[in-house]
């Protein structure tokens, strides 16, 4: 039998209705998103189950109740005997899976999430900006237009053929032009409030650090793999995903 991986994901797979049933149904998403709402001040399940979806996209919101669904629901798979030998996560989603892998404690990150999802949101206002699927086009040619446009930058290697860019708005209009006419099958901006994973996000870096360095850390007792690094991670995770924050998220190559 092969070995067995675990990934999470990340912001941009929050949906009104999310966890609804199995809050109902199971009593580690019930206690998960329980946990959530003592943490953030207000009801994460109701805040799921009913949106609505315009408050329920902010990054301060998503990130958190992302984080607590997908614990809950791993630790009812967990309960049931799945027992990975490594895991992993897409940009927020490495959260959960260093929680997963026993390296940061739920409640901890819990708090680090809503201070990083606040920071982020705090920058994104600052330094208006966003985020586009390439599709299409190889690593290379994403890069070199990248190169050839001042403001943007790679973000999510997502897989060959899908890459995601950050960047100014209007430096996002410019290189979605260049994209069109080097080739790309389309350009997809997405439904986000920043330029994440780019340098942009630097002024959230000292509140994400605060809160990182307040958490309890501890070394994984289940793999980790960072979509950054591409390797296993056995500690130095404050420098880690202070990192992540403002570099691209390399999910395909990791995986």
């Amino acid at each position: 039998m092969g070995r067995l991986a675990v990934m999470f994901p990340g912001q941009g797979s929050q949906a009104v209705g999310m966890g609804a049933d199995l809050y109902a149904a199971e009593p580690r998403v019930r206690e998960a998103l329980d946990a959530a709402g003592e943490v953030l001040g207000y009801d994460a399940a109701r805040r799921c189950a009913e949106g609505p979806r315009e408050v329920l996209d902010r990054t301060e919101v998503a990130q958190p109740l992302l984080l607590a669904v997908s614990v809950g629901i791993w630790r009812a798979l967990a309960d049931r005997g799945l027992c990975p030998d490594a895991v992993l996560g897409h940009s927020l989603g490495e959260y959960t899976a260093l929680v997963a892998s026993g390296a940061l404690p739920y409640d901890d990150a819990l708090r680090v999430v809503r201070a990083r999802g606040e920071a982020m949101a705090r920058a994104a206002a600052a330094e208006p900006g966003g985020m586009a699927a390439v599709l299409g086009l190889d690593d290379a040619a994403v890069e070199r237009l990248c190169a050839g446009v001042d403001g943007v930058w790679p973000a999510n290697y997502n897989c060959p053929g899908q890459v995601v860019v950050s960047g100014r708005r209007e430096a996002l209009a410019a290189f979605a032009a260049r994209a069109a006419e080097a080739g790309a099958r389309k350009v997809v901006p997405l439904a986000v409030s920043g330029a994440f994973h780019s340098p942009l996000m630097e002024p959230a870096l000292p509140a994400l650090r605060e809160a990182l360095e307040g958490a309890a850390w501890r070394r994984p007792q289940t793999r980790f793999f960072s979509v950054c690094s591409l390797r296993e991670e056995t500690g130095g995770f404050v420098e880690l995903l202070l990192r992540q924050l403002v570099s691209p998220v390399r999910f395909g190559p990791a995986v």
